[in-house]
């Protein structure tokens, strides 16, 4: 409950009563320590030691008693009695077990006591025991005045910091973060040296990761051009003589494919998809039998924008080693993320993607009851991913359940740190102990968790916006009696089905005891999430998730954009200008931002005067405030969307975020709006790359782009318009059913099955052009299990 004052009250009275247990000395120093007084918990720690007998500890509590030693300790430095912390360490050395931990706290008080060539002495020592510890490199660097938390250096502290990591390399010579290091501080013909001399070994053994590892490189400007000169140098010498530029003996033949593996990577990095898919085609050519091949190629095909495509590789590569739970995770996300293509085209079916994903994904779980097996397992990622695919086919009631099963296991997290009040204060893990309680306070603020309320309070917003019913008669009004009929046949099928799968999990799950009883779990009450639909104020449970993420991601931009919906509908302004302020003090240029500022003094103008007090109090706060935004002084809102135009008129987002807003402040202007959007250009960014070339404009921008032109400028022709010249920019995309997607694939293989049926001409050489990418007639067979599934 974090009612620290209670617990420091109730640990002295246990103290009281029973004095004799050295459990609650420890307990009533943690409960002292936790309520921010260090001091007085190291008195209490002092005075049980006073109780204590000379030769204690007994051979069997050495451990424990060292654990307890090194808490004291940390808590004289938390405290900042540093010497006095040192004192009792050097003193207390032959009762301390863990001389791990003794030598990195006793280094930890050397540096911060400023004894730095002691401290230098200790890192090297450590080193000698671990050389792949990046930890205590840093330390070293700190210990020569060589550290800088943000990686800028000076040109004289680069030469220094080259000489320390030279010298270190010829005592620590296999290790490889000795040699890594260097790369992050280097520049010019040193870093390319370096580079070299690194990459070489990983390239001849067929190290997978060698992108990954190097991949923050490329947030250093200009060493994604020297990485790839430098690759493509490694690769003409090894087609030319089979040897690298600097070696007389040949490299193996595998050398080319982890060559031709890693500059796939590098131009999927870059957006060159083009040069990427040739490179890994090539790469697949060499050697079909390589996984990672397959797997990288769905992730180019992804980021290309081909999703289905991606998800038949991630299918293929999983399908080669069944015993993977990686790559048969890897396949299941790209599954789900395929549903936008099936959506889009192929409204029959897009449940059964997700089903699909689901099949897959219980193939690691035990047997019998597999659908709670993935909840019993936490299995997050997962439950994500399948909310954000459900929320995206607009199934509400499962894309909650699989949101709110998330935050469920949080819940039980938190209920899990009961366990260890008792046992670590007993097994004396009293730091271990105390990093758990900060982990956590801070337990909300996890990224997953991030995702699952924001997706919570999504899909209460859209259920908020469009309510069951209206959704029904909407979806009833547009479709056909004979469609209808269907459609209803089709979702008694599903729960038919669905219960069928419970009822049969149900009895395959004879997990028998030793007792003999059979441990049947409860059927699941509402497997469609169909009661979650049906709560009568969605803003209210919208706004249990939008408090957690106030208190816990207060400097995430989503999460107030989020409170901004929340509070709006709610019509609480003053909450809402609440957030606005926050959104300006994050990042006032973000396209959001700009949003969010002219709808609500837009929202602000449009309302009646006020007339009780309460209403003209908010107005005289919201009066007194305005002048303090930068962006609204003695400016009209059309104006102040002006000058944000002026500010950033070669953004595309930018541009698109001015032209809503022109239109939210007077609908007459949409033609307007619509030309400023079209009239946008994709420009070519500056690189030094030595093949092809890259437009600025994102996929996932241009989407959303399409769909406010669709659905909130509402002009059919300006979306289509938008469809055709983005299918130019990114051929791959199966959402513009560009050239190259599986989209146009399958369009063209339909008109190919009713030419021959009609006595028609097909087009082979358009069908081969659109499938030049596809590999062993895979994709194909994946749309048809799906379809079949």
């Amino acid at each position: 409950m974090r009612d620290l004052t209670g617990f420091v009250d109730t640990r002295q009275q246990l103290l009281h009563l029973k004095p004799n247990h050295r459990m609650n000395w420890i307990g009533f120093a943690v409960a002292h320590h936790l309520n921010s007084n260090g001091a007085k918990a190291v008195e209490i720690l002092e005075a049980f030691e006073g109780t204590l007998e000379d030769d204690y500890p007994p051979d069997n509590e050495r451990y424990e008693h060292g654990e307890m030693l090194l808490y004291k300790i940390s808590l004289l430095e938390e405290s900042g009695f540093l010497e006095r912390a040192l004192e009792e360490l050097y003193k207390k050395e032959p009762k301390i077990v863990d001389k791990l931990t003794y030598k990195e706290q006793e280094v930890s008080l050397l540096v911060k006591l400023g004894r730095l060539e002691e401290g230098a002495n200790i890192y090297k020592a450590l080193l000698t025991m671990n050389p792949d510890n990046y930890r205590y490199y840093e330390g070293l660097q700190k210990c020569f005045g060589l550290y800088s938390e943000n990686g800028k250096y000076s040109s004289d502290e680069v030469d220094r910091l080259d000489a320390l990591y030279k010298s270190l390399s010829q005592q620590y010579t296999w290790s490889s973060a000795v040699k890594r290091i260097p790369l992050d501080f280097l520049q010019g013909d040193k870093f390319r040296e370096a580079t070299f001399n690194y990459i070489k070994p990983f390239l001849t053994k067929g190290v997978p990761s060698l992108f990954s590892d190097l991949s923050p490189l490329y947030d250093h400007l200009g060493k994604a051009d020297i990485l790839e000169q430098l690759i493509l140098g490694l690769e003409h010498s090894i087609r030319a003589t089979s040897r690298y530029p600097d070696r007389t003996e040949k490299e193996p033949p595998s050398t080319l494919l982890w060559i031709l593996f890693f500059l796939a990577q590098h131009y999927d990095r870059e957006g060159q998809y083009d040069v990427a898919l040739s490179k890994i085609n090539e790469a697949i050519e060499h050697t079909p039998t390589v996984i990672d091949l397959y797997t990288v190629k769905s992730r180019i095909l992804k980021h290309a924008g081909d999703l289905v495509a991606a998800a038949s590789f991630a299918d293929e590569a999983r399908c080669m080693d069944l015993a993977d739970r990686y790559i048969n995770s890897e396949s299941v996300k790209r599954m789900l993320q395929a549903d936008q293509y099936y959506c889009t085209v192929h409204k029959p079916f897009p449940l059964l993607k997700v089903a699909l994903a689901e099949k897959t994904a219980v193939l690691f779980t035990k047997d019998g009851d597999q659908h709670n097996n993935l909840h019993d397992m936490q299995c997050m990622w997962y439950e994500l991913a399948s909310g954000e695919s459900y929320f995206r086919q607009g199934d509400l009631g499962q894309a909650l359940k699989k949101f709110l099963a998330v935050e469920k296991h949080y819940a039980d997290i938190t209920e899990d740190q009961f366990d260890f009040h008792s046992y670590c204060l007993r097994k004396m893990t009293l730091r271990a102990y105390v990093e758990m309680l900060k982990f956590q306070d801070r337990l909300h603020s996890h990224a997953y968790f991030h995702k699952a309320a924001a997706g919570a309070i999504r899909c209460y917003l859209k259920l908020f916006d469009s309510p069951l019913n209206s959704l029904a008669e909407k979806e009833d009004t547009s479709k056909t009696p004979s469609q209808k009929k269907k459609m209803k046949k089709q979702r008694k099928a599903e729960r038919a089905k669905k219960e069928a799968e419970e009822k049969n999990e149900e009895s395959s799950s004879s997990g028998i005891s030793r007792s003999g009883k059979r441990h049947v779990k409860p059927a699941d009450p509402d497997p469609l999430g169909e009661k979650l639909l049906k709560t009568e104020y969605p803003l209210s449970e919208a706004t249990k998730y939008l408090k957690l993420l106030l208190k816990n991601s207060p400097d995430s931009l989503e999460t107030h954009l989020l409170s901004f919906e929340v509070n709006m509908r709610k019509q609480k302004i003053l909450l809402a200008f609440q957030a606005v302020k926050q959104l300006q003090r994050l990042d006032a240029e973000n396209p959001d931002s700009h949003r969010c500022l002219i709808k609500f003094f837009h929202k602000l103008g449009s309302m009646p005067a006020p007339l009780t007090a309460a209403e003209k109090l908010v107005w005289s706060v919201l009066e007194a405030e305005r002048p303090s935004i930068s962006q609204l002084q003695e400016k009209t809102l059309s104006e102040a969307n002006k000058v944000f135009l002026g500010k950033h008129e070669e953004s595309l987002m930018h541009i698109v975020a001015v032209a809503e807003m022109l239109y939210t402040l007077e609908h007459t202007k949409k033609l307007e709006a619509v030309k400023l959007i079209e009239d946008s250009c994709n420009k070519v960014m500056p690189m030094n790359g030595a093949l092809g070339r890259v437009l600025e404009w994102k996929l996932k921008d241009c989407i959303a782009v399409h769909i406010l032109l669709e659905k909130v400028l509402i002009d059919q022709d300006a979306a289509l318009r938008w469809k055709v010249r983005c299918a130019e920019y990114f051929p791959y995309s199966t959402y513009f059913e560009g050239s190259r997607s599986s989209a146009v694939q399958n369009l063209l293989n339909n008109q190919d099955s009713k030419a021959a049926v009609n006595g028609g001409a097909s087009h082979p050489e358009i069908s081969q052009g659109a499938n030049s990418f596809i590999s062993n007639g895979k994709l194909e067979a994946f749309k048809s299990l799906t379809i079949s599934r």
